[in-house]
């Protein structure tokens, strides 16, 4: 069994964090019901015995004595991070694990790269390396950040780099959040443009979650549960509802449930690499098999049941109801429309009491409707996990290498051009040691070389499918 180590960084990537392990907790204990620490737990969490003086003696086998997170917290202001410490998750965590400071980076991506960078560069190697150390057989870093800050932008990116140095076997997937159009960080479009350039570079994986998309679907759940249809009910303490226990108002944004969606994107995503299941994907084979060109590594992900964990008592869709919502525009966890874009692959981790003859069925089914790159018309990855998400009988998260990102990155393009002709903002970054305008200019040029790449995939739509002859066997 594998073992992966989550970062989470920034405040953004604090709040996604804790949602996560909160989510990933009630999970285990769900399937765990013995307290016996077994090798899926080992995948995200150590089993330490805290009698044990000194770092606490690790035990690999028998009953659970204290879980600790395989995790690095990052944030430049501590507030989130301390909110975690008094949290109902403060015993998952310990100071060794985290990393804060109390200036914050200002929403300047240049002073989380450059200046607490280098300034807490050994000592996040150090943390880094003493995660590593714990696991028997490391195979991924989970970064989780915002694009728009300057904390998740800046230092998120930085640190992409330092285990690319580090740990050169290990993947790096890396969960982006990106501003939305009426985002109120003035200054997100420069941080969002000079962290792609980092992610361009330096991520094996990439999973774009936009801000708009995500309040999108909470604003569509909270309507189901205020029409009051048959069998639609939230539970009072669910993470859609606030401390008071009613509905969170529409202009209100739901952070929480919000970060929920995300926390439960990864459950789904690690599912297949924790529990037992007819058909495994490994986290490995998901950059293999889905990232054809090093650039092109941005996988579209769409998710359903959106509600998780059972907080709203909504009838269980129908299966075959499941695989058509994967790839319609609702439930993505970007603005996009895969379905009228260029499928470069495609994959589905299926989680439940679902059949590979059922998995077989849909893709048949819903092939003719979706546009595959004319050298990859089978670029399909499956999973069935056996253990169903709580409070669901099935699941389903789809992973799509698909042109229909480009609309998200070239808004960003735009918007960052809006400020950048008028060199607005500008010097709050030229002040910073090592911050030349060039920087602008290189990550400018790096994102349109991005977006170009995904035009000339396009362009080949119309393209008429080569159709091969096979070798006939002789029966």
């Amino acid at each position: 069994m594998t073992q992966s180590v989550v970062v989470q960084v920034g405040q953004c990537g604090n709040q996604i964090g804790c949602c996560f392990w909160d989510l990933a907790l009630r999970e285990h204990a769900a399937v765990n019901q013995k307290g016996i620490y077994d090798e899926a737990l080992s995948s995200f969490f150590r089993n330490v015995d805290t009698r044990v003086v000194g770092d606490g003696g690790s035990i690999s086998k028998g009953k659970i004595c204290t879980l600790k997170a395989r995790a690095v917290l990052i944030d430049m202001e501590e507030g989130v991070v301390n909110e975690i410490l008094q949290g109902p998750l403060r015993d998952v965590f310990d100071s060794k694990q985290l990393i804060t400071d109390i200036s914050g980076s200002g929403n300047n991506w240049a002073v989380g790269h450059k200046v607490f960078g280098s300034l807490y560069q050994e000592k996040i190697l150090e943390k880094l390396r003493k995660s590593a150390e714990h696991c028997d057989c490391l195979q991924c870093f989970f970064i989780i950040h915002s694009m728009g800050g300057g904390t998740g932008s800046g230092l998120g990116t930085f640190l992409l780099k330092m285990l690319e140095d580090e740990f050169p076997e290990v993947y790096r997937f890396v969960t982006s959040v990106y501003p939305s159009g009426e985002d109120d960080v003035i200054t997100s479009p420069y941080n969002s443009i000079l962290a792609m350039k980092e992610l361009n570079e330096h991520a094996d994986c990439v999973l774009p979650i936009d801000n708009q998309s995500l309040f999108d679907i909470i604003s569509k759940i909270d309507l189901m549960v205020n029409s009051g249809k048959l069998g639609t009910t939230i539970k009072p303490k669910s993470l859609i509802t606030s401390s008071a226990g009613a509905v969170k108002k529409r202009h209100q944004k739901p952070f929480d449930a919000m970060n929920n969606i995300v926390a439960n994107l990864l459950l789904n995503l690690t599912s297949s690499a924790r529990f037992e299941g007819s058909l495994n994907m490994d986290l490995n084979e998901i950059s293999m098999n889905l990232v054809p060109f090093p650039q092109l590594h941005y996988l579209v992900s769409s998710l359903t049941p959106l509600y998780t964990l059972a907080d709203v008592n909504i009838p269980t869709r129908r299966l075959d109801q499941m695989f058509s919502d994967a790839f319609s525009k609702d439930h993505q966890l970007i603005r996009a429309d895969p379905k009228h874009s260029l499928y470069l692959a495609c994959a589905l981790m299926v989680r439940g009491n679902v059949q590979v003859s059922d998995l077989r069925r849909n893709i048949e089914r819903l092939k003719p409707s979706l546009q595959f790159v004319s050298w990859n018309q089978e670029g399909w990855k499956t999973s069935l996990c056996s253990v169903p998400p709580v409070g669901h009988s099935h699941s389903l998260l789809a992973l799509a290498n698909n042109t229909c990102v480009k609309p998200t990155f070239m808004e960003l393009r735009e918007r960052f051009m809006r400020l950048y002709k008028k060199k607005a903002h500008l010097h709050h970054y030229l002040q910073i040691e090592g911050m030349e305008e060039s920087c602008f200019m290189e990550a400018l040029s790096s994102l349109s070389g991005l977006i170009e790449e995904y035009n000339q995939l396009d362009a080949t739509k119309s393209m008429p499918v080569e159709d091969f002859p096979r070798l006939s066997v002789a029966m």
